[in-house]
C-alpha cells in the first residue's frame, strides 16, 4: 500500500518513468569506509580489521586462530561492532563524507541523479535515519558525480507528470529520500556477524514495496492521460561485495525475475 501523497521516479528521455530501482550494500560497495571491527589477539591486544577484510575472515573468527597483520587473532574483542551501531551514528555521518568511493558508486550516482528509488541494505546497525542523513549530505555536497541540480530536474519532471504541488529544493530532496528505504539489518535484534537473513528480509520488503510503487505509477500516469500505459516491467539491481550475501540473495530470489544480483567482490562489479 502506497501511503505517500506522491511518488518520485526516474524519468527517461522520452518522459516515461524508467521503472529502474536499486538496492545497495554500503561498505566496500558504495563506499570504502575507515570504520573497523575490533578483534583480539592471543595477547588480548585489540586489533582493528577493515570491513573488506572482515568479509573474508568473518566465518573464521572465534573458531581457529589465524594470522592477520602480524597478530594471531583468537576472537572478537568486547563490543567488536561498537562503531557500526547507534554508538557510531555521528562518526558514520563524518566518515561517509571522507571515505573513498566503492565499485558500485557509479550506480549509486546514477540512481540519485535520475531520482530513482533505492534501498540501502547494510549489515551495519546505525539508526536508519542516520543513513538517510549521510545520503542527504552526499547530495547536498554534490559528492563524486552526484548532481543535485539534475536530481531536482528529474523530480520536477515527475511532479509535472502527475500534477503534484510544487516544493522547495530541500523539501523535494527530503521527500525523495523518505521514499527510499534504509535497512541497517543489525539495528535492533539483527546480527552483524551473520547478516544474510537480515538482508533477505530487507530485500523481500523492498521488492514488495517496489511492486506497489510501480503499480501506483502506472495507474497514476495512465489516469492523467499524459503518457501511454506501455511500461516496461520494473527491475531492481542489487550489489554487495560480500560473496556470501550475494550467493544468499541470488539463491533465495532465483524465481524473482525483476531482481538482478551483482557481486563487487575485489572491487569489480560483475553480474552474478
Amino acid at each position: 500500500m502506497i501511503d505517500r501523497k506522491y511518488i518520485v521516479e526516474g524519468i527517461n528521455e522520452s518522459g516515461t518513468p524508467d521503472m529502474k530501482y536499486y538496492a545497495f550494500d554500503w561498505d566496500d560497495n558504495i563506499m570504502t569506509m575507515p570504520t573497523q571491527i575490533i578483534l583480539k589477539d592471543d595477547t588480548i591486544k585489540k586489533v582493528g580489521m577493515s570491513t573488506e577484510d572482515f568479509a573474508e575472515y568473518r566465518t573464521q573468527i572465534g573458531k581457529d586462530p589465524f594470522e592477520y597483520e602480524g597478530h594471531t587473532i583468537v576472537g572478537f574483542a568486547e563490543d567488536p561492532f561498537r562503531y557500526f551501531g547507534v554508538k557510531g551514528d555521528k562518526q558514520f555521518v563524518v566518515d561517509s563524507m571522507i571515505a573513498k568511493t566503492g565499485p558500485a558508486w557509479g550506480d549509486f550516482v546514477e540512481a540519485i541523479n535520475n531520482g530513482s528509488i533505492f534501498s540501502i541494505i547494510t549489515a551495519r546497525g546505525h539508526t536508519p535515519s542516520i543513513l538517510k542523513e549521510a545520503v542527504y549530505n552526499l547530495i547536498a555536497s554534490n559528492r563524486g558525480g552526484i548532481n543535485s541540480k539534475e536530481l531536482i530536474k528529474n523530480l520536477k519532471k515527475y511532479r509535472d507528470l502527475t500534477d503534484e504541488e510544487k516544493l522547495s529544493t530541500k523539501e523535494l530532496i527530503n521527500e525523495y529520500l523518505d521514499l527510499c528505504r534504509f535497512h541497517p539489518v543489525s539495528y535492533g535484534e539483527g546480527s552483524a556477524t551473520n547478516p544474510e537473513e537480515g538482508k533477505v528480509k530487507a530485500m523481500k520488503d523492498f521488492i514488495q514495496y517496489i511492486k506497489n510503487v510501480s503499480e501506483y505509477i502506472s495507474k497514476k500516469a495512465y489516469l492523467k492521460n499524459k503518457i501511454s500505459n506501455n511500461f516496461e516491467l520494473p527491475s531492481i539491481g542489487f550489489s554487495d561485495d560480500d560473496i556470501r550475501n550475494v550467493e544468499t540473495i541470488k539463491s533465495r530470489f532465483e524465481d524473482e525475475p525483476m531482481l538482478k544480483t551483482y557481486s563487487t567482490t575485489g572491487g569489480v562489479k560483475k553480474l552474478y
